[in-house]
């Protein structure tokens, strides 16, 4: 097997990263721990030698200024991980960085600390990867705590058609349409394995040598749509996105961040999509086009803003079963 990193950043919900890092220590009969001042001399260099290894994998988990007891919780329980301590919230972009600029992994995880690993995930999303060396990025099927789907994690391109149909509902009421359908490709079947332009940022595992070629995530994305800007630049150079849905996770979703400043996540996903298509999509539409785009963007801004202030429960984003 092969040499992974697995990368988390958080801002509090202790108890979620608690049950989370649980999750992946309770696959340790599939994992092998590889203690952080660890060199790459001891990665084996012949393929057999990795195909008869456990696979090895190190924890690096930023911190984003947190209130709670995380510091404490690692020191005792994870005291061999990778902490690196923010002084106040970052973002996700920039502290993903981080981590992945300390990972020493050929392979690199990418994982929300509300999340719980389901058992054999992160091996099979490895072994993909391994079989497949044209995939650059893999992310398994997410779930909602009831067990039902999290759609989010296998996505198209959210062009102008795409986005419309999806907040405007015709993509729920039509779920097995293509002209609807291209934001969450409902059309396709979630138990199969596809090739797709996204999956979702909770949990995607990257090939080292997809950084080495695209670079890092992008950091004017403070959250939010880094993952989607991430993964459109793996394609445009050359790399096969993959929905694996042999490999599954639960993603609880809404915590931390986005509950502790619910406003500023709203904002910030909104100003995130903003840069997304303005980096990505927009030369590809008519400037006046663009422009009305924009103006659609301010107001659905403003409605979002609106509504939050309203209800009793704030978060960013969709409500989680």
């Amino acid at each position: 097997m092969l040499y992974l990193s697995i990368c988390i950043v958080k801002l509090n919900a202790v108890d979620y990263l608690r049950n989370c890092l649980r999750s992946i220590s309770e696959q340790a009969t599939q994992l092998r721990w590889l203690a952080a001042d660890s060199s790459p001399a001891a990665y084996p260099k012949d393929q057999s030698s990795r195909d008869r290894a456990m696979l090895n994998y190190e924890l690096i988990i930023i911190d984003n200024g947190s209130s709670d007891e995380t510091v404490k919780m690692l020191q005792v329980d994870y005291p061999t991980a990778r902490l690196v301590t923010n002084t106040k919230n970052e973002g996700f972009a920039r502290p993903i960085n981080q981590a992945l600029r300390l990972s020493l992994g050929r392979y690199m995880l990418v994982l929300n600390p509300d999340t719980v690993v389901l058992s054999g995930a992160i091996n099979q999303l490895v072994e993909y990867m391994d079989a497949h060396p044209e995939a650059g990025v893999s992310g398994p099927k997410v779930l909602n705590r009831d067990g039902s789907l999290q759609k989010a994690c296998k996505r198209g391109v959210s062009r102008p058609w795409a986005a419309f149909s999806y907040f405007s509902g015709l993509s729920a009421l039509f779920p097995k349409s293509k002209l609807f359908g291209g934001y969450l490709l409902n059309y396709l079947d979630e138990n199969a394995i596809h090739e797709v332009d996204g999956v979702s940022g909770s949990c995607m595992l990257i090939r080292r040598a997809v950084v080495e070629q695209v670079g890092f995530f992008d950091e004017r994305f403070f959250a939010y749509q880094e993952d989607a800007d991430f993964c459109f630049q793996a394609k445009l150079a050359g790399w096969k996105i993959v929905y694996l849905p042999q490999s599954q996770i639960i993603h609880f979703g809404g915590q931390g961040g986005s509950r502790v400043q619910p406003f500023r996540s709203i904002y910030e996903w909104h100003r995130s999509y903003y840069l997304y298509y303005r980096k990505n999509l927009a030369g590809d539409y008519f400037f006046l086009f663009n422009w009305f785009y924009y103006f659609l963007m301010g107001l659905k801004l403003l409605v979002s803003l609106v509504v939050n202030a309203v209800r009793r429960d704030r978060y960013a984003g969709p409500r989680r079963l």
